[in-house]
């Protein structure tokens, strides 16, 4: 089943975004996701709080494929570089109409 991952990200630091780019990029590949959306252009709707810096989407072809590249040992060092520099919210959504 498609799952999706969504991120909302705010840095705190600068100093993780150039290595982790293009390197996250080849590791989300690998795992058969795609990117939907990698952007900072968005806008808030409706609610209330902070709005994060960026919003990214990712398409995957299942929730074990999403699962694996985050236990990926190539990926364990960008992820904790990403956590150490930025507020990071990841949810992973199962493409599915629940109240249909």
């Amino acid at each position: 089943m498609t799952c999706y991952s969504v991120l909302a990200v705010t840095p705190t630091s600068e100093n993780w975004i150039p290595g982790y780019t293009g390197a996250a990029s080849k590791l989300v590949a690998k795992h058969g996701g795609k990117y939907l959306a990698r952007t900072a252009s968005h806008e808030r709707l409706e609610g209330g709080g902070d709005d994060d810096a960026l919003r990214v989407i990712i398409e995957w072809p299942s929730r074990e494929a999403a699962i694996a590249f985050m236990q990926d040992p190539d990926y364990i060092p960008l992820l904790e570089a990403r956590t150490a520099g930025s507020d990071s919210r990841h949810v992973l959504i199962e493409g599915t109409d629940d109240l249909a």
